[in-house]
């Protein structure tokens, strides 16, 4: 299995398969409106630019489970993050990451890549999953982790192909 065998729903309540993004690096993040971590799309967008071209994708997957920090529809979210950091990578429509409804696709992100001290469980908003060419999960990256200081490893995904 890998991610390419998971179905997500787009923002506009269609479905489309990771399957499309198959031979590209890329970076699956919880993200939320109201956090304290949200600044972070901003370095999100900055790492989307600078690596789309060598085969990057930002993945964003919005969750209202840490502190209801994403309360809004998947339109007025997606208007946030256009007007607010004129992000151009792809925001999918709301999932839960944790609990007895988590999509699939977290469930399989949390048990291929574990967080601290084995933990499975999602912490917080803008954890980051880096997934290679082959769809495998190769490293998780906690909430506070600031997206920057995550390019020696993009580097090196988009590098090993």
């Amino acid at each position: 299995m890998t991610i390419y065998d998971f179905e997500v729903e787009k923002a506009d309540g269609t479905t489309t398969s990771l399957r499309d993004y198959e031979g590209k690096v890329l970076l699956i993040v919880n993200t939320a409106s109201k956090c304290g971590f949200t600044p972070q799309y901003e370095g999100l967008q900055k790492l989307y630019e600078v690596y789309r071209d060598r085969g990057f994708e930002i993945l964003a997957f919005p969750c209202n489970q840490f502190g209801n920090q994403e309360p809004g529809s998947n339109e007025e979210i997606q208007q946030f993050c256009q007007m607010t950091y004129r992000v151009t990578f792809p925001v999918f429509a709301k999932v839960d990451v944790n609990g007895p409804n988590a999509h699939p696709l977290f469930e399989y992100l949390k048990q291929q890549a574990k967080g601290a001290l084995g933990s499975e469980a999602i912490k917080w908003n803008f954890t980051k999953f880096l997934v290679d060419r082959d769809g495998r999960v190769v490293k998780r990256f906690a909430p506070q982790t600031a997206p920057e200081s995550i390019r020696e490893d993009i580097e090196a995904c988009l590098v090993n192909a």
